[in-house]
Order: C-alpha cells, then structure tokens, then sequence
C-alpha cells in the first residue's frame, strides 16, 4: 500500500509540475506574441478611430478606482493627441447599483470630451467578452486598447487570435494595491482566455450591431 501512494504521489507531483509549466510556458508566449503591439509612449502609438478601455473595479460614490481612473485618462491623453476619435467604455453592468461603463462616461464627460464621442459596453464582463464584442457588436477592426501592462497582453492575445488589428497603450501611472497578486491570477486568466478561444466561445449577451462610427445613442442605458 505503501509503495501504492508513493506512486500516487509522485505521478501527481509531477503532474502539477507539468501543469505549472505549462502555465509559464503561456504567459511567456502571450508576452513575447504581443510585445510589438504594445506601446507606452504617446507619440508612438499608431492612429486608430477607437480607443477601448477595458473596465476595473468602481468605487461605491461612483468615483472611479485608481486603476480605472488611469486607464480612462491615458485614453483621453490618446484623444487630445489626436491618435483617435471616439471611445469604447468596456465593462460591467451586471447589476442596477453597479456600472463601470456609465461611471468612465461621466468621467470623459467632465473633462469635456463630447458624448457622441463615447461609445459604452455594458456587458465587457471580463476581457474576452470586451474583445469579443467590440468586434462583433461594435464593429471595431482596428483599435488602441487602454489598460494596466500586466492586463494588456492578454487582451491583445485575445484580440490577435480574433483576427483584429488591435494595438496596446499602458496605462500605469500608479504603483497598485495588490499589484503582486494581479500578476499572479493573470497566469490562471492566460489559461482561461485560450480555452475560451479554442472553443470559440461566445460572450454572455451579444446583441444587435452598433457601429461604432455611427450615432452612439444606442449604447446608453436608461
């Protein structure tokens, strides 16, 4: 018996050692295949008509996070240098009390950017969902995607095995709360994001086209 569950354990050692290596293995991919799309001076960043930023946590006065907030700006950095023209706000609105989309709006708005500029997603669940809807109901083929640089690589995973032509804009300007712990679970999202891609998942609700060169009325909730 004893020889019995040595075995055991050996073979489920070496399992979870292939497992983990597996999982370094796609992070460093995801990194590698991404990296010339990524940019973290302004000036570089190529033109495109849309920039989307991907939602993060939203505080409970409707103010955003510190993460967020960065990621709203420099996409309004992106905007003022004339690199792109309208906005898709990506997030979640799962519930009446809780709206990542609507509270990034009114911060573009207070800075004066114009609503028909502003496109909102209000079911960017998680970043397969944005990516995914972006093209599908947005209609958005080539973009500047706007988040922290621990995120972005795998948005733009996401985006490359969509066949968009997606570029990156890092959106640090802070050192984070949990910023350890951030890129650690986004070894377990890499994974998650290409199960989701090999089986050519769908996102939680699609919906009809809203062109994001087109009137944006539509995107707005009640």
């Amino acid at each position: 018996m004893r020889k019995i569950i040595k075995k055991i354990t050996i073979l489920l050692f070496a399992f979870l050692a292939l497992l983990a290596c597996g999982i370094f293995i796609l992070s460093g991919h995801v990194k590698s295949s991404t990296r010339d799309q990524t940019y973290n001076n302004i000036t570089e960043v190529p033109q495109a008509y849309t920039v989307i930023v991907l939602g993060a946590s939203v505080r409970s006065n409707g103010d955003l996070s510190t993460m967020l907030e960065d990621r709203v700006s420099s996409a309004l950095s992106l905007y003022r240098a004339g690199k792109v023209s309208r906005f898709l706000l990506s997030g979640d609105n799962g519930t009446k009390s809780y709206n990542e989309p609507k509270a990034m709006q009114q911060y573009l708005i207070n800075q004066g950017v114009p609503e028909e500029d502003i496109f909102l997603d209000y079911a960017g669940f998680d970043t397969y969902d944005s990516m995914y809807r972006a093209s599908s109901v947005f209609d958005v083929k080539e973009a500047i995607v706007v988040t922290q640089k621990f995120h972005l690589p795998r948005a733009l995973f996401i985006a490359n095995r969509l066949g968009l032509d997606y570029y990156g804009f890092i959106g640090d300007k802070h050192i984070y709360q949990r910023e350890n712990a951030n890129k650690r679970r986004e070894l377990l999202a890499n994974v998650k994001a290409y199960l989701e891609l090999g089986i050519s998942k769908e996102p939680t609700y699609l919906g009809a086209k809203i062109p994001i060169d087109g009137p944006p009325q539509s995107t707005y909730s009640d």
